[in-house]
């Protein structure tokens, strides 16, 4: 029989760690025909290369800017990724019909991350989190490169992508967490500048801080706007990576602080096929305030986690990590369908029984990312 695909929010104890090679990758539209990259695929250096070559599957991705490119994690019963499926247990729907893959392909691909961790904890969660913020990096791989961002009322940008681990190593050490949240956008002498702590990374004037701000019970903190933000930094990373945002949160959301609501970030995501994998902290796994986390997870093709304790939170890392590298990707060239709809759904189906399929429900026409 065929399983549909849905995705399944493991709690904490659910996927054990899997050594797994499967690849992901990223952007599903078509990329300019014109034009430099920002993080372009490396020209033959002289002397020792700095990776391996690309792939056929990796190179037919690069320069077909037509096909549609679907990250896909699977996973047994017990949550733990499935690593030998080929190509003919895939099926691939677009609006309802199916297609035919092009490529297939079960090699790893690196990854650009946002590491966007939530600056308006309550104390005993920004405790937890700042103890276990060293093994992020633990998790990173020589080729991964990363981006680290707070976020509270507003969005607070880092020093910018680096694949450097102890550049990261020393930003997250600088990096606090705090229970106060920042009363003013970053910016100081220069608007939009790079900030660590709520300070410029290029010298500006604090933000004042004030205690956690509730207004009539509702809490200003805008995840919206910090997941949008977050795309924004992603959407022109290379082809050949896998784009993700990392979300370590409490799930807390002031939907009248946001600037973009849920419906247009996601928007963003399915556009530029960014993925989201979360971290859910604190004690709310019993009620909803971790639903908006599972909504962007599952809308993306990403997953949610949930951890109460430091150590529990360090594992979960290096899960989050190597789920969103290790994935089969599938690329169709879509036919027979209407192109002139801007939003195009997707379905993935495999024959073997018992699998859940975690990728992006779908994804909007005419995007040019980089």
């Amino acid at each position: 029989m065929k399983s549909l695909r849905k995705i399944a929010f493991a709690a904490i104890a659910a996927l054990p760690a899997f050594a797994v090679y499967l690849a992901g990758q990223t952007a599903g539209q078509p990329a300019p025909a014109t034009g430099s990259t920002q993080n372009s695929s490396p020209q033959t250096p002289q002397g020792p290369p700095a990776g391996p070559p690309p792939s056929d599957a990796r190179a037919k991705i690069s320069v077909n800017s037509q096909l549609v490119v679907l990250p896909v994690t699977v996973k047994d019963r017990s949550g733990n990724l499935v690593p030998d499926l080929q190509r003919d247990e895939f099926r691939v729907f677009e609006d309802d019909v199916e297609q035919k893959i092009d490529v297939f392909t079960a090699e790893a691909f690196p990854l650009s991350m946002i590491i966007l961790l939530d600056n308006d904890l309550k104390d005993k969660d920004a405790q937890q989190v700042r103890k276990s913020l060293d093994a992020v990096v633990g998790g990173l791989s020589l080729d991964d490169e990363a981006f680290i961002c707070r976020f509270d009322q507003f969005f607070h940008p880092g020093a910018g992508f680096t694949a450097d681990h102890d550049v990261l190593l020393t930003e997250l050490q600088r990096t606090k967490i705090d229970s106060q949240p920042s009363t003013s956008p970053p910016g100081g002498a220069i608007a939009n500048a790079p900030s660590i702590n709520g300070h410029s990374a290029i010298g500006d004037s604090p933000n004042i801080a004030s205690a956690t701000m509730n207004i009539r019970g509702q809490t200003t903190k805008a995840l919206d706007d910090a997941v949008y933000a977050a795309a924004q930094l992603l959407k022109d990373r290379d082809r050949e990576r896998r784009k993700i945002i990392f979300l370590i949160s409490d799930g807390v959301n002031g939907p009248k602080f946001n600037t973009h609501n849920y419906d247009s970030t996601r928007q963003e995501l399915l556009r530029y096929n960014i993925a989201v994998y979360g971290v859910g902290v604190g004690s709310a796994f019993f009620n909803r305030r971790f639903e908006r986390l599972a909504k962007y997870a599952h809308d993306t093709g990403g997953d949610v986690y949930y951890g109460l304790k430091s150590r529990a939170m360090e594992e979960l890392y290096s899960r989050v990590t190597e789920e969103a590298r290790n994935q089969y990707t599938l690329a169709y060239a879509p036919s027979g369908t209407d192109r002139s709809t801007e939003y195009h759904s997707i379905e993935v189906r495999v024959k073997r029984e018992g699998l859940t399929i975690l990728t992006r429900e779908g994804y909007y026409a005419g995007a040019t990312p980089r």
